[in-house]
């Protein structure tokens, strides 16, 4: 092999990953970069007199002393739907992995289905849903589980339904192609050895499954912490979560540093919870 040959296939790689590697670069690690700066600007400039560099870290301090209870609120629901997320989830994606037969791509279809509609529609659909007038409140009433003035529609309630549906498939997927994959021969081995079907689940199924529930909790956990649509639709600003406190810096009262202090510190804590979570999970594989 001559040397130009034996050059190029070294190169290869590299070449390789030249496109993703610039894609990432424009796209992900310029904007953050530029975001982190925007953060340590001046806070009492303006959009139309521009801002200063004054290396301000009390935006910081400023920021999560006037909002922490937005970013607890947060973390709160996003931790409530994922839990809800994995209990739909899991018996789901095991029925449609082990159980389904020839239905199989069927319940696929119907699980990713969501996603073919927009999720502003998906959520203001909720809204209906969970109308003081609608169907399911009534029933609520009927059976007593609602007085005649309870409703569902701007309560907590309504956000973490609304996070759970929108959020739903992310978690059942990873557990799906997961529990796709697992061996049948390793539970008929575990019937083999009399073990009951709860401890085949638990010594078998659970422990094989973990990649799959660790990157189904991310995916879910992740978006849910940062969204503000479910709480803008389906709750009050006594529900408003952090991301809507960051839409209204950005978009409404124009307070750049503060909305950039806050996107780092919401960023910064959700890395901090997953990599706790990740270790405390015993996996470093999450696909």
């Amino acid at each position: 092999m001559s040397t130009l040959s034996r050059r190029r296939g070294r190169l290869s790689p590299y070449l390789l990953i030249l496109p993703g590697g610039l894609w990432l670069l424009l796209f992900f690690a310029v904007p953050i970069f530029q975001l982190g700066v925007t953060s340590l600007y001046d806070p009492s400039g303006s959009l139309e007199q521009g801002y200063a560099m004054t290396w301000a870290f009390g935006n910081y301090a400023d920021a999560l002393s006037q909002y922490w209870p937005h970013f607890v609120r947060s973390l709160v629901y996003a931790g409530i739907a994922t839990v809800l997320c994995l209990l739909l989830g899991y018996p789901l994606a095991y029925a449609i992995a082990q159980k389904s037969g020839r239905w199989k791509n069927l319940m696929l279809v119907c699980v990713i289905a969501p996603f073919f509609t927009s999720f502003l529609v998906r959520t203001l659909a909720w809204k209906t849903i969970l109308s003081d007038n609608g169907a399911l409140v009534g029933f609520l009433r009927d059976v007593h589980l609602l007085d005649a003035s309870g409703r569902l529609l701007a309560t907590p309630i309504a956000v973490v339904l609304g996070l759970t549906y929108n959020f739903l498939p992310f978690m059942v997927l990873p557990l799906y192609a997961n529990l796709d994959r697992l061996d049948g021969r390793l539970l008929e081995a575990a019937n083999d050895l009399y073990a009951s079907p709860a401890r085949a689940f638990a010594k078998v199924t659970l422990p094989l499954s973990m990649p799959g529930l660790v990157a189904g909790t991310l995916l879910t956990f992740i978006p849910a912490a940062g969204d503000y649509i479910n709480a803008e639709l389906l709750g009050t600003p006594n529900e408003y979560m952090i991301g809507n406190v960051i839409d209204s810096a950005f978009l409404v009262r124009l307070d750049y540093p503060q909305a950039a202090a806050l996107s780092f510190i919401l960023m910064a804590a959700i890395l901090a919870i997953v990599f706790v979570y990740i270790k405390r999970a015993g996996t470093d594989e999450v696909v």
